[in-house]
């Protein structure tokens, strides 16, 4: 079990001591609940925080259940099992998505705001978020991020399934998972306090990751 999700994260550094100090290595930390995590990954290895924003694609009246996910730049992953399971049409994999694109594009604004863009050609690009379930909205990451260039892409989160991880670990140079439960039903399960992240919290923790603040308050 976590205390929160900055706990997760400060325990997550330990296992990336690898990339400390790499000057081509970026944390990526997926939004909303990826950044407290990435902050203290960031922190505790001595490499640059950035936010990436992704969006799950809820089933209708089940939207805690992945059937797809969207990521900046456009990426759409969905999730076949669960489309084909429940008989999804396009049309309505479609309206979602598109509903799931305006928060994607309301967040884009609100936490990178006049950031300038991902420059990712080359460099390291560790991914992480609060945990994986499915890993869909991963899934939807990896993809964008590797549109961007990077010459290595690393997925480390503090808990996920073991399929999850293997599913992964097809698709980038490294998974790096400190909890492998034997039955997870949500990521939410390994954490004492998992209190939604706001976005007030992503943005105090960028503006602390950027001038160095070990403690931002928000």
């Amino acid at each position: 079990m976590f205390a929160d999700r900055r706990d997760a994260g400060r325990q997550l550094a330990r296992l990336l001591g690898e990339y400390a100090g790499r000057d081509d290595a970026v944390v990526l930390g997926l939004a909303r609940g990826g950044v407290p995590v990435a902050f203290e990954v960031a922190r505790a290895i001595g490499v640059p925080l950035e936010v990436f924003t992704v969006r799950k694609i809820g089933v209708p009246g089940q939207e805690e259940l992945a059937m797809g996910a969207i990521a900046s730049g456009g990426a759409v992953v969905m999730n076949y099992p669960v489309v084909d399971g429940l008989g999804i049409t396009p049309t309505r994999f479609d309206l979602a998505a598109e509903r799931e694109t305006v928060e994607l594009e309301r967040r884009e604004v609100a936490y990178r705001g006049d950031r300038p863009p991902l420059d990712l050609e080359g460099k390291a690009a560790i991914l992480v978020d609060d945990g994986l379930a499915t890993g869909t909205t991963m899934r939807a990451a990896v993809r964008a991020v590797r549109e961007l260039g990077p010459e290595e892409v690393v997925v480390a989160v503090p808990t996920a399934p073991a399929a999850a991880c293997r599913e992964l670990a097809a698709i980038v140079d490294e998974v790096v998972c400190l909890s492998v439960p034997r039955h997870m039903d949500a990521v939410g399960q390994s954490y004492l306090d998992f209190a939604q992240t706001s976005d007030d919290e992503v943005r105090a923790l960028l503006a602390a990751a950027d001038s160095g603040q070990d403690d931002p308050a928000f």
